[in-house]
């Protein structure tokens, strides 16, 4: 205990030479602790998210765009598809569940999603407070969404064209409702508003349906006076016979017949065109079986105006670019590592040059060559180990910067967690690079001439 003490004292003795020591370990080990943390919890938040969906329908262009934009959300969307063209495809065999997403609005950042309400079921979130959507302009809030901007039940949100936070047109005369806050998920729901597709719908729409009532109106009204006219008319017309009266009221029977029929197939085909016009973003698919999964994307790639994105694929795509990054900021650091291994090495062959006549005294009253080599041992052992601890807290001070930075521009929040298993392995190759650092320094000490030492002095 008295040995370490010795060491400790021995260490800090010389600030200039320990901190010169340290900042090779300290640089090398936080790089490596943010490194690893920010590209496994980044895995992990794409792979938690990406679960519930086996793959994304959308218009053409960048695949990983479209899993990025309409999965994660952190991306623009490629286009939109048409509701029609989307239904076809959720009526296939190999179908499981799909659900139909709409959005390119927002509300101070914040994404306001149109979707149906088995999208909560998908990630598995429930509400904490109020209630789900049920009618058009109702809006559910994520947890992170209502605690960042204070969102509570009865409030009004104005959303605005775009995805960004600022520069897009408020939607004024269509206010949002809240009505529902879910519960925490850690998922990408806490990050959204979401309400019905008609909702996003309604909110684009500039003023068409007015007008079609305006037209309904101006026919009906054009309607009601052609029939006044014609009741004047049959009014001043002669009195039919009996048999012109049973031909009149046979030929009015089959001409209310025929606009009655005219009318139902009008009015169908108002309805199909209407649903023709509809828009959706994308669509959310999960497949009965994993024969849809090698079958239906390539059918839709190669036979629709649509492009299937599988967003497994896509991410591990991702990843592996990134982790080829990865790969190499680690190859650095360790690099460093060993660097550092090297610099205290050199210090610690500095400290027993500069201090043989200390070692040659500390012999004389006793120590034996085994005592004195624990005493470098604990010097380098110390040294070695304020290094970890230190670069290891900047590492995670890296890390938490990165977090507000991904939450600003993305929504999603890294952990700051305790040392893990990986981490713990590289305490262990520091304090072991330490040890060996120590022992090819301290092979003077076995050679060490006690009276040619002291009589030097």
């Amino acid at each position: 205990m008295k040995l370490g003490f010795v060491a400790f004292k021995n260490m800090i003795s010389k600030p200039l030479n320990m901190v010169l020591s340290l900042l090779l370990l300290v640089l090398s080990v936080s790089l490596v602790t943010f490194v690893l943390q920010l590209s496994e919890q980044l895995n992990g938040q794409m792979g938690k998210n990406i679960t519930p969906v086996d793959m994304v329908v959308g218009a053409k262009g960048s695949p990983l765009q479209l899993v990025l934009s309409s999965v994660l959300h952190i991306d623009t969307p490629t286009g939109n598809i048409k509701l029609e063209e989307a239904k076809q495809i959720m009526r296939h065999p190999f179908v499981g569940s799909a659900i139909p997403v709409s959005y390119g609005d927002n509300f101070k950042g914040y994404r306001i999603l149109g979707t149906e309400v088995n999208y909560f079921d998908s990630y598995g979130v429930k509400i904490s407070d109020g209630r789900l959507y049920e009618s058009t302009f109702e809006l559910v809030a994520g947890s992170t969404v209502a605690q960042k901007l204070g969102l509570k039940l009865g409030d009004k949100v104005v959303g605005s064209h775009g995805l960004a936070a600022i520069g897009g047109e408020a939607h004024d005369d269509k206010p949002y409702t809240i009505v529902g806050i879910l519960q925490p998920s850690g998922k990408v729901v806490d990050q959204l508003l979401i309400c019905n597709l008609k909702s996003v719908w309604d909110a684009h729409d500039h003023g068409e349906e007015d007008e079609g009532h305006e037209d309904e109106e101006n026919q009906d009204n054009t309607s009601h006076e052609h029939n006044d006219e014609e009741h004047e008319h049959n009014h001043e017309s002669i009195e039919p016979t009996h048999d012109d009266h049973h031909d009149h009221e046979h030929d009015e029977g089959e001409h209310h017949h025929d606009e009655e029929h005219e009318g139902q197939n009008g009015a169908g085909d108002h309805n199909h065109e209407h649903d023709e016009e509809k828009e959706i973003t994308s669509l959310l698919i999960k497949f009965k079986n994993p024969i849809g999964l090698v079958q239906l994307p390539r059918f839709i790639n190669e036979n629709t105006n649509m492009q299937a994105a599988l967003p497994g694929f896509e991410v591990q795509r991702l990843m592996g670019l990134l982790g080829s990054g990865v790969k190499t900021l680690n190859g650095i650091a360790i690099a460093i590592l060993l660097v550092s291994g090297f610099s205290i090495f050199i210090s610690l062959l500095k400290t027993i040059r500069e201090r043989r006549q200390e070692l040659a005294l500390l012999r004389t009253y006793g120590l034996g060559t085994g005592k004195l080599l624990f005493l470098v041992l604990c010097e380098g052992l110390f040294l070695a180990f304020i290094g970890f601890i230190v670069g290891w807290l900047f590492g995670r001070l890296a890390l938490f910067m990165a977090s507000k930075f991904i939450e600003s521009g993305y929504g999603y929040v890294l952990q700051i967690n305790g040392p893990n298993f990986v981490e713990l392995v590289l305490l262990g190759v520091t304090l072991l690079i330490g040890v060996i650092a120590v022992f090819l320094a301290s092979t003077s000490i076995f050679k060490l001439n006690i009276s040619k030492v002291l009589g030097d002095a």
